[in-house]
């Protein structure tokens, strides 16, 4: 049986916000790489569920490009979007910026793509939906997202014949 998709804005999270306090700081007072990580790890599983109605487990992150830093009581805002969906895995993209203010305008933080994995109640992958795209911004992250994925899987083939090639040395 065909399974109905779903839209990316059906299952996108839009502007989780997240106010930067004095525990969330490095030595360098910037917010902690780790503490945006872990939400956005969150977010990404959240995402992946509103799609496939499924928990979901991270199975890697992709790429996660810190690209400026933020400072103590900055609001960080997270979005979250199904960039692609395969089988029983899906592409989350993560974006984060600060929230514009009177003295400074909006600057992106982070860039990040998870892959998802949906499971059944045994633990187990399982299928999860199709996504539907439907703007230009939506079709070129979707095809992308399969750059991406073919690029992974052929760093696995490569690494799996050089560990093929080192056992038998």
């Amino acid at each position: 049986m065909e399974q109905k998709g779903k839209t990316v804005q059906e299952t996108s999270i839009e502007g989780h916000h997240y106010e930067i306090y004095p525990q969330d700081l490095n030595s360098n007072n910037t917010v902690f790489g780790g503490r945006i990580m872990e939400i956005a790890d969150m977010l990404a599983a959240a995402c992946a569920k509103k799609h496939s109605g499924k928990t979901c487990a991270t199975l890697l992150v992709d790429s996660m490009r810190f690209l400026s830093p933020a400072q103590r009581g900055e609001i960080l805002i997270f979005y979250a979007a199904i960039n692609r969906a395969w089988g029983s895995s899906m592409e989350v993209g993560i974006k984060v910026v600060t929230a514009q203010t009177p003295d400074s305008d909006s600057r992106k933080v982070l860039s990040a793509f998870f892959t998802l994995v949906s499971l059944d109640q045994f633990n187990k992958p399982t299928k999860t939906v199709p996504i539907i795209t439907e703007t230009q911004e939506e079709k070129r992250r979707f095809e992308e997202a399969q750059v991406r994925r073919e690029a992974r899987i052929e760093m696995a083939q490569l690494k799996e014949e050089r560990r093929q090639q080192n056992e038998n040395l």
